[in-house]
């Protein structure tokens, strides 16, 4: 049944992905659906890691499915990588490097931010 429910949470990040890169297919050159699904699935991993997973009224068994389903499957590192390998295809290296940048370091301060969150509500609920 797990597997089952990690399979339908990941159709849907599929499908939340693909919904993405449509809503940012005006952003000209630059992989705007990639990067957005990216910074998002940086904050939310780290925040429901850190803190709504630990909540006592989580049902723990969802844990796997919203994880590994539908944030793995929404967010991409194999788009990310591809797409900086076509940039640099067609000679595009400043764009290639911003795009890392862009990526590497927004995303890493996402996820801090998504784990002092996550923790700072577990802190609010726990008594003193």
């Amino acid at each position: 049944m797990k597997y089952a429910a990690i399979g339908l949470a990941g159709a849907a990040g599929a499908i939340l992905r693909y919904a993405t890169g449509i809503a940012a297919e005006g952003a000209g050159s630059f992989p705007a659906g990639t990067w957005l699904a990216n910074m998002a699935g940086c904050f939310l991993l780290a925040f429901l890691t850190a803190g709504v997973f630990h909540l006592d009224k989580f049902p723990k068994d969802l844990a796997a499915p919203i994880s590994t389903g539908l944030i793995g499957s929404y967010t991409t590192f194999s788009a990310f990588s591809l797409e900086m390998v076509l940039l640099m295809e067609q000679g595009r290296f400043q764009k290639a490097l911003f795009y890392f940048l862009a990526s590497a370091v927004p995303g890493l301060f996402l996820s801090i931010g998504g784990w002092i969150a996550g923790t700072g509500l577990i802190k609010r609920r726990k008594p003193s």
